[in-house]
């Protein structure tokens, strides 16, 4: 049964660093892209960063861009956000996705199994 588990969110000051964990089961995360999305309020959805399947290639959305650092662990299934020097404008819950069917919910506009999601708010 696959399930991405997001953790790792909550309230930290400008100039401050979380790191988020996305825990996957039921597939393999070196198969695949997995992504991390963020929707902020009142704003459309972002893709913040992808990691390919097999090479691990990594691409950022410009706001993301030398601060922010995707990485994986393929023993323990799990996909990482390192993002530091975060600023209020990086509030938003944060997403993990892989590109496979079969989930219930769709938090922003694009096919795919997503996670229940993991708040970041950014806020002095």
């Amino acid at each position: 049964q696959v399930q991405l588990v997001e953790s790792g969110g909550g309230l930290v000051h400008p100039g401050g660093s979380l790191r988020l964990s996305c825990e996957a089961s039921g597939f393999l995360i070196s198969s695949y892209t997995m992504a991390w999305y963020r929707q902020a309020p009142g704003k459309e959805c972002e893709r913040v960063a992808t990691i390919a399947g097999f090479s691990g290639e990594t691409n950022y959305a410009e706001s993301a861009e030398g601060r922010f650092t995707i990485s994986r662990d393929t023993a323990s299934r799990t996909v990482y956000l390192q993002m530091n020097n975060l600023k209020p404008d990086d509030t938003a819950e944060y997403y993990c996705w892989a590109p496979l069917g079969g989930g219930t919910t769709q938090p922003c506009p694009v096919r795919g199994y997503w996670g229940q999601g993991t708040q970041v708010t950014v806020s002095s």
